[in-house]
């Protein structure tokens, strides 16, 4: 078995990976870590992925070593299932648990192996998967030394973290000097919810991903705004998972803590301003009730279509869109249309 030491980019040696990749003319760096590239075109399949997991050989060894089963997933698999639900485009990020275990020496090689793995799936087939690049949080230095690589060397079109780090949420002050760098770029930032520090094992008897998962993408949504993280950084894209978790439903809450306690300071246009510059994705938030809460608040230009695979599955996603009452263009927008506007090096 592979170890992240000696995992390399699917099999090529690392330095002729590299040399492909300036090969390939990737282009110039343009705003939000994308590059130029081949587009999706106009037929069929149409849909864009946002939310799609791939697992290379050397994170699956680094979860092995760690006791952590990793779920089964190939390239192959990643196809056929996008063939199959009508997806041209995947924007490809690690499945959970990312990088949250291991030493900081650990998670920074792990990290760089993961990124040229999804980087060398995209050189194959740049149509069909692109890359979200992950990080090694939180530490400062590492962090902001594979956003420059990932960014400019690998040409990612985003970056993929994950909800909290150590109990920590991505709005904590500590995390500010990557938030910096990542609204220098005016980066596109995909949040994935992990198993929160405080509750693994409050509800043994359910998994932790049918009322944690979302509870904390709801968590670091709330940081980053009563923190003040996403009034200061207003160029990070950020797109949360599974419709915003429970957000449409604690909403009035928020309303009152911003105004009880005077949040001017933090939120200086306004929670609901925050709340409609972010976007969402669909990946087991497509419920009818779901979606119809989430569209109650913020419109469906920052709604975007995504899946959750290997751990769901695109037919059942568009099924439930379908059945949501939105038009033949919001739907469009849904599938495609905004995406596009998110990552516009995906147009033909």
């Amino acid at each position: 078995m592979k170890t992240i030491l000696d995992a390399d980019a699917g099999g090529l040696p690392r330095r002729k990976f590299l040399a492909g990749l300036t090969a390939l003319g990737a282009g110039a760096l343009l705003p939000g870590c994308q590059t130029p590239g081949a587009g999706t075109g106009g037929g069929k399949p149409f849909r864009i992925d946002v939310h799609h997991h791939f697992v290379p050989d050397a994170y699956v060894a680094a979860m092995k070593a760690n006791k952590i089963r990793p779920v089964a997933w190939t390239v192959q698999g990643s196809l056929e299932e996008m063939d199959k639900s009508g997806i041209a485009t995947a924007m490809i990020s690690p499945s959970p648990p990312g990088i949250t275990f291991g030493d900081q020496a650990f998670r920074r090689r792990l990290a760089r192996d993961i990124n040229e793995a999804g980087a060398k799936m995209v050189s194959d087939r740049p149509a069909r998967f692109r890359l979200l690049a992950t990080l090694p949080f939180a530490d400062i230095d590492d962090s902001l030394a594979e956003i420059a690589y990932a960014c400019d060397t690998l040409k990612a079109d985003g970056i993929s973290l994950m909800t909290s780090y150590g109990g920590k949420y991505l709005g904590d002050p500590s995390h500010w000097p990557i938030l910096e760098e990542l609204n220098r770029r005016k980066a596109v930032v995909y949040t994935h919810p992990t198993t929160p520090a405080c509750c693994g094992g409050i509800q043994p008897f359910v998994s932790i991903n049918a009322i944690e998962g979302p509870v904390d993408t709801t968590r670091t949504m709330v940081s980053l705004m009563f923190q003040g993280g996403a009034a200061k950084f207003p160029d990070i894209r950020w797109i949360f998972s599974h419709s915003g978790g429970v957000t449409p439903f604690l909403l009035s809450r928020y309303q009152r803590e911003e105004v009880e306690r005077d949040r001017k300071s933090v939120l200086p246009n306004g929670l609901m301003h925050e709340l409609r510059k972010f976007y969402y994705d669909t990946a087991q938030g497509h419920h009818e009730g779901a979606l119809k809460a989430l569209l109650a608040i913020i419109p469906v230009s920052q709604v975007l279509y995504g899946t959750d695979y290997p751990f769901w599955d695109g037919i059942k996603v568009s099924t439930d869109l379908a059945k949501g009452g939105l038009s033949a263009a919001d739907l469009m927008a849904i599938d495609r249309g905004n995406a596009l506007r998110l990552f516009p090096t995906l147009k033909a």
